[in-house]
């Protein structure tokens, strides 16, 4: 694996440790089983992004310090220019830049996301994951299928919904193209 996953995995070893909270609890607040756990731990296995959000409001620690080392430190306001998004490259080649990643004590974490095209994408296929909070998608270039519990709808370029995120939810570009969108996530 690569050493930016060893790198947040030590991250989470040593929060979870400074806490005293053990493997097992840290599994079941972020919903992964313990082996799971120490795998991610281990820094043997990918981290998904899901289980990066769930982990940092288990540790109450702001992702941007959990993928970094480093805290956000601005106040008042914060810029991030096109293109230097804090990446983070998590979930089957779907790809996200955090954009509020330097502003201290957020409410909110947007992202600019790009959902890959996976030949034979389908409702029958969509990984689904759960967070807490909201969420909202604005769809900027390329078509979304999105499910959300028992539905299913397709979003279009200027398309949004918002939805409770702590509800089985999952996505996949469709229309053999990528899909590049802006995901909003409240606290």
């Amino acid at each position: 694996m690569d050493d930016r996953v060893r790198l947040i995995a030590e991250r989470l070893r040593a929060l979870r440790e400074d806490l005293d909270f053990s493997p097992e609890k840290i599994a079941i607040a972020t919903d992964i089983s313990e082996a799971e756990y120490r795998a991610i731990e281990s820094g043997d296995v990918d981290i998904g992004f899901s289980f990066l959000y769930k982990a940092a409001n288990v540790l109450n620690v702001d992702m941007t310090e959990l993928l970094t080392g480093e805290p956000a430190r601005l106040q008042g306001y914060a810029i991030v220019r096109q293109g230097e998004g804090l990446p983070i490259d998590r979930r089957r080649g779907f790809s996200y830049q955090n954009l509020a990643f330097r502003f201290k004590d957020r409410n909110v974490e947007p992202f600019l996301v790009m959902a890959p095209f996976e030949t034979g994408a389908d409702a029958d296929r969509i990984a689904l994951n759960t967070h807490q909070g909201q969420e909202m998608d604005l769809i900027l270039a390329g078509s979304l299928r999105i499910k959300i519990g028992d539905h299913i709808e397709t979003l279009n370029e200027g398309d949004t919904i918002i939805y409770d995120s702590s509800v089985p939810h999952g996505m996949v570009a469709i229309d053999g193209m990528p899909c590049q969108f802006l995901a909003i996530l409240t606290r």
